[in-house]
This record gives structure tokens, sequence and C-alpha cells, in this order.
């Protein structure tokens, strides 16, 4: 098979010391700093900000308002509108977790229990909202939806310990779900 050079096109000496690229990088980078001073940034309005960028005021000002529909927040618990719950401890959000953030002990139900049939429920499940990388793997396993990703986004805490949420804390946040509750549908 025979090779075939291609000359190179000739530069000139202008293109060849990348003048008009460096000016035309400083003249968007001035045009930018004149719409910044002069006038409102880009999207100044819908974050309430005073015009000289984006920045939001916290805590005064939140992205509530602002959040994309498709937003993966913080991992939830929810119950049934009986105050059921939901999670019958299969375990599948935790071997699925990545940074490995869910850990489930699975306890049986009494058998004179009216949920007795499902077998089991979990004893002990904690999140580790510091180890959680809020990908969606857990909900999208999640066979009973028995877990949610909310839209919340704020968690403090003053310890590691805190941010450890149990079972209690997940089901607090995660409320109760009412009805048929696909995970793709305006009840989410």
């Amino acid at each position: 098979m025979p090779v075939v050079k291609v000359k190179r096109p000739k530069l000139s000496f202008g293109e060849s010391i990348y003048l008009t690229a460096i000016v035309k990088g400083l003249w968007i980078t001035f045009m930018h700093a004149v719409r910044a001073i002069f006038g409102k940034a880009r999207g100044a309005e819908s974050l309430h900000s005073s015009g000289l960028g984006v920045t939001m005021q916290f805590p005064e000002d939140r992205w509530d308002d602002n959040m994309p529909s498709y937003y993966r927040g913080a991992p939830a618990l929810v119950t049934d509108e009986t105050g059921r719950e939901r999670c019958v401890s299969c375990q599948l959000c935790e071997f699925i977790c990545p940074p490995k953030a869910i850990r489930i002990v699975p306890g049986e139900i009494p058998a004179d229990d009216p949920w007795a049939k499902v077998e089991k429920r979990p004893e002990e499940f904690e999140i580790d909202m510091l180890r959680c990388i809020y990908c969606g793997m857990c909900e999208e396993v999640c066979p009973e939806q028995a877990i949610f990703l909310r839209k919340d986004y704020l968690f403090t805490g003053m310890s590691r310990q805190e941010l450890v949420h149990d079972k209690k804390k997940l089901y607090e946040i995660g409320g109760k779900r009412v009805g048929l509750v696909n995970k793709w549908n305006d009840l989410k």
C-alpha cells in the first residue's frame, strides 16, 4: 500500500504566533467584564442577585425554586398509606451502592403481625450521608419502591455520627407515599 504524504498548509506570521486567537480571547473576556459591570449578569433576575454576578445570598436565598426536575438529593425511606414500612430488607440497595454508604441488618417479622407474609423488615437501616454520592442506584434497584432521592441538599451536623442517618431519621425525612407510587411519575 503506497504512503501518501499530506503537506501542511503554510501559516502566515500572525497565525504562527496565534496572535488572532489571543486577541479574540481577550476581546471575549473584556466584553464579559463590561456586561458584568454595567448590566446584570445572565441569570441574575431569577436568582434575585444584585447583577454583578450570580452569587446567591445563602441562607436567605435558596436553590429550591431553581432545582431541575432531574436533581438527585438525599435518599430517604418511605412508608405506605397505612404507615407500614415498604422496605422488605432485600439488601439490593446495600449491595449496589458504589461507596458502600448503606448498611442494613435484616430482622424477621413476628408471626402474629398482620404483615408477616413479607418475611422480613430492616432491624437497622443506616445511610452514611458523608459517603453517599447521590447516584440514585439505590432508588432504581429497590423492588418495593421504599427508597427515594429527595430534593434536599442541605444536611448539616456537628459530628460525623450526626450525618449517619438511621432508620427513624430516614423515615422522618421520607414521609408517607399514598397510592400507587411509580418512581418516575408525578408523585415522586
